[in-house]
């Protein structure tokens, strides 16, 4: 094992591995800000989803790969290659002369994100010992919950127009802010993180890994931005539904026999025997959920708050900062205690009753409540998230010889990513089937029917009156006012003032009509959030109340 190298050395590895997953995590969320901007400039609104969805699909499915590539032929070749991709990804995506390149880019992005996700948590395993696994996992839980949200805070800033020594930023920025820590961290790597190998040979499960790939490809399409990657099929007279039950039944087929495979071969990439481990079944079972609970607070928060209070993106971002400062403190004192005393099943517990009852709570909020009331909750519920995401993982290395840890740790990231994929899918159904029912037909409304009237403010409405298009009339109320003043301003003046007064009345309506169907709808989002927390509250009960112990000797060697 590697627990003999300087305190110096580690503290340099970790500090890149840690900048290369806040990069990671980053890029999850810092990208979201810039999508209206990249379609504007490359007029390409159809592109949309393969931009978001390119990134997502091979982040996906490259981690269980790279998970048990890093267990048969070491972590520093994997983390190396892993970082060198992301950050050439990063340079070319910000380089794009166009959204093809970008997508092809993206694609690029997420191979290199996925190894860096799978390798990022399993080389706390490689260095520290049992008993100082915790608070490091710890930190890089508090990295994870901190990037999420800075995201689109970093985001709106450079995608606004920042002034950075004299240059102006744009949306490519978002991308190429990756590039000099990606260098450094790089450099760190090479220069300082050892060379680990197992005593073993390898045969590799090429077969299991195709189908795992086809499998997880297949879901990933299925759930995320479908209507828009197959928006030409759909428009030949191939039903949405149709689409996705097929990539449903593809995705479970594949599944079905890539278990059949993996009985059989020498070096599964995912071991079937792992789920004979109850710890780590029930953990993988917990991560998925707290994967979908996890996007429905943030993802969904952020929505509310631009909504309701008319905060911009980077604001919104700043409106998160109750929760990223509860997780952060909750995860670092978490690490730290468990490292201590050597127990964590109460932590996990504890974490999971606590961001169940704070999801819930989240139901109190409508469109006049103020801030500090959201803000109190979101203080909870990063303080619960930060007792379980660095304890997840950590309880699974419990289980496993170094030999397996690469594929086990990376299987948490997995389910836990897939939890996140999933649950926004679903999420989002709910939303926008709770704003329709409770509007009815948009058409009907004063305020759509004025704007129909207006052949420049008609163009918002070409299409399906979906509820993101409803949102976003509503959210640009203030330009639409702009261009009706704008109007009627050839009017006589006692006509002119009471043509913009009925068409702020009008908009007021609509304005209160659509916060009030879109927070209630948000109210069974929390509610479904909540209630997956509380089915892992309930799992996390059943797990056996182990101590952190010594890992069984393995055969690693460093050079």
């Amino acid at each position: 094992m590697l627990h003999n190298l300087s305190i110096r050395n580690k503290l340099i590895v970790m500090g890149a591995v840690m900048s290369a997953l806040f990069l990671v995590a980053l890029d999850q969320t810092i990208v979201s800000t810039a999508l209206a901007a990249i379609v504007k400039e490359f007029n390409s609104f159809s592109s949309l989803g393969f931009i978001v969805t390119a990134y997502m699909l091979t982040t996906t499915v490259t981690v269980p790969l790279a998970g048990k590539l890093s267990d048969m032929y070491g972590r520093k070749p994997l983390l190396l290659s892993g970082v060198a991709i992301f950050t050439i990804g990063s340079l070319l995506s910000g380089a794009s002369p166009g959204v093809e390149w970008l997508i092809a880019w993206r694609a690029l992005q997420g191979i290199g994100g996925g190894i860096i996700t799978a390798n990022a948590f399993t080389i706390i395993g490689d260095l520290f010992p049992v008993e100082e696994r915790g608070k490091w996992q710890g930190m890089f839980g508090a990295v994870f919950g901190m990037s999420s949200v800075i995201g689109p805070l970093l985001g709106g800033w450079l995608t606004d127009g920042a002034n950075i020594a004299g240059l102006v930023t744009d949306w490519r920025w978002t991308f190429l802010i990756n590039v000099p820590i990606g260098i450094i961290a790089t450099i760190a790597l090479v220069r300082y993180c050892p060379k680990i190998k197992h005593d073993a040979k390898h045969k590799p499960d090429y077969l299991g890994a195709i189908l795992l790939t086809v499998s997880l490809a297949a879901l990933v399409l299925a759930v995320d931005n479908t209507e828009l990657i197959f928006k030409d099929i759909i428009n030949n007279g191939v039903s949405l539904n149709l689409i996705k039950n097929i990539l449903f039944i593809l995705s479970a087929l594949a599944a079905l026999v890539f278990v059949w495979i993996e009985q059989r071969a020498k070096q599964p990439t995912l071991p079937l025997r792992f789920f004979k481990n109850k710890t780590y079944s029930l953990i993988i079972i917990v991560a998925l959920l707290f994967g979908a609970a996890f996007l429905g607070s943030i993802l969904y928060l952020t929505q509310f708050n631009q909504q309701v209070f008319g905060a911009s993106a980077s604001q919104a971002g700043l409106m998160l900062l109750p929760m990223v400062a509860g997780m952060m403190v909750s995860s670092l004192s978490t690490g730290q205690i468990v490292s201590r005393i050597g127990s964590y099943k109460w932590f996990i517990t504890a974490g999971y009753a606590l961001v169940s009852i704070s999801m819930f709570s989240l139901t109190i909020l409508q469109p006049n409540t103020p801030y500090w009331h959201e803000a109190v909750i979101m203080v909870f519920i990063g303080l619960g998230m930060g007792m379980c995401l660095p304890i997840l993982s950590l309880a699974v290395q419990n289980e496993f010889t170094h030999k397996d840890l690469g594929v086990a740790t990376s299987s948490v990231q997995l389910f836990r990513g897939l939890g996140s994929t999933i649950g926004t899918a679903i999420f989002a159904g709910v939303l926008t089937t709770g704003i329709i029912n409770n509007i009815g037909d948009a058409n009907n409304l004063p305020y759509i029917q004025t704007l129909h009237k207006s052949p420049q403010a008609s163009k918002m409405l070409d299409g399906e009156l979906n509820s993101d298009k409803l949102l976003q009339i509503n959210s640009q109320h203030k330009e639409i006012l702009a261009g009706a003043e704008q109007g009627f301003k050839n009017m006589p003046t006692p006509i002119r003032e009471q043509s913009i007064n009925q068409f702020k009345s009008q908009q007021d309506e609509y304005n209160s009509k659509i916060l009030q169907s879109f927070s209630d709808s948000l109210h069974s989002i929390f509610i479904i959030s909540a209630s997956l927390m509380v089915v892992g509250c309930a799992i996390t009960l059943l797990l056996p109340h182990k101590k952190l112990s010594s890992s069984p000797k393995a055969s690693l060697v460093a050079d």
